[in-house]
């Protein structure tokens, strides 16, 4: 989403916040109000209009800016272009998925081989990438929303199913609170629905965990990965046996 859309977004809520209708906004502009809901379907905003519409909502522009930046925090994917730069450099996408988990500083650089040139290198290319807000001493402020999750179809998704998926699942999850269980059935289309808001609270809940956790010495935890998925789907060495192989079961 550009940040024009993003300040139009937020003039549209701002409005609503005022009960001011596009029809008063075009009396305090002195504008028809046809033009008025032509500016804010195009979305084309000189500067100039922009602090004309915030002298009628009595804010300023580095207010509005202000409530742009948290409408960032509202994201909860990356686009196709941030996705495709994460999964260009393994180390950065090291970096990417430590930032987004929230890691300190200090405990990126005791678990991975970074240099400090190297580090502060990846955060910038993040900060960069929008995904976080770097701040002095190596701190930063995450710039995504906390139900974030990778694009479904999306580039860094794509590398672990390629590089990931064999790997994670050649284990033996017989490990202390380890489990891997694998269920078919027949249900409802309402009830599909409903467990998949159940596994959204599931991974909510875990990464909220993980969050609450961080306050913990590191003898006190242990890194688990937790994979949630719901599909219509049958095997593909099964789905060769099926009378009409189009159709599933």
């Amino acid at each position: 989403m550009s940040t024009t859309v993003e300040i139009v977004n937020v003039l549209k809520s701002e409005l609503k916040l005022a009960r001011l209708t596009y029809a008063d906004l075009a009396r305090e502009l002195g504008l028809a109000e046809s033009s008025v809901k032509r500016m804010f379907a195009k979305g084309d905003m000189p500067l100039k209009r922009i602090d004309e519409i915030c002298r009628v909502l009595k804010c300023d522009f580095s207010e509005l800016a202000r409530k742009v930046a948290d409408l960032e925090l509202l994201r909860d994917e990356l686009t196709l272009e941030q996705e495709h730069a994460v999964v260009a450099d393994r180390r950065l996408l090291v970096m990417a998925l430590c930032a987004l988990s929230q890691w300190p500083y200090e405990q990126i650089m005791a678990m991975y081989a970074f240099t400090d040139a190297e580090a502060v290198k990846h955060l910038t290319q993040l900060d960069r990438l929008g995904i976080i807000e770097l701040k002095p001493l190596n701190r930063y402020r995450l710039k995504v929303a906390k139900t974030f999750r990778w694009r479904a179809n999306g580039p860094v998704m794509q590398f672990f199913r390629d590089h990931g998926v064999v790997d994670y699942f050649s284990g033996g999850f017989n490990g202390e609170s380890e489990m891997v269980s694998l269920v078919h059935g027949h249900i409802s289309l309402p009830m599909a629905k409903v467990f998949q808001e159940r596994l959204q609270r599931i991974a909510q809940d875990f990464a909220q965990q993980h969050l609450a956790d961080q306050r913990l010495a590191p003898a006190h935890k242990r890194g688990f990965t937790a994979v949630m998925a719901l599909r219509s789907w049958t095997f593909g060495p099964l789905r060769d046996l099926l009378r009409d192989p189009t159709i599933e079961p």
